[in-house]
């Protein structure tokens, strides 16, 4: 499975997507549960919610009447560990701009 970065950030990037993921992945919840949570409206969670499976973080199943989200864990875990990638770049990144930053000052 590849990571669609673009749409894993976008859907990280609001704070109640990120409190539902956060709530899906302790346990799975029904649309309508979630909805109860929020001051909103059940349409506008479900976009919340849609925008999360679009990024492949959550899935919806159906029981009887409702449906349940429950959160990808290991969609998570390639998001993790494409940001530790990243994390390293940026770390080797910085490692050398003080070996050059040292180097000038020894000159």
């Amino acid at each position: 499975m590849v990571v669609d970065t673009d749409r894993v950030f976008h859907a990280l990037a609001d704070a109640t997507r990120r409190d539902i993921l956060s709530r899906v992945i302790r346990s799975g919840q029904s649309v309508s549960e979630l909805a109860r949570a929020y001051p909103m409206s059940f349409a506008a969670v479900q976009k919340h919610v849609a925008v999360l499976e679009q990024a492949a973080l959550v899935s919806k199943t159906r029981r009887g009447r409702e449906q349940i989200v429950t959160g990808e864990v290991e969609a998570l875990r390639r998001v993790s560990l494409l940001l530790d990638e990243y994390e390293e770049i940026w770390r080797q990144r910085a490692a050398r701009i003080e070996r050059i930053l040292q180097e000038d000052e020894q000159a």
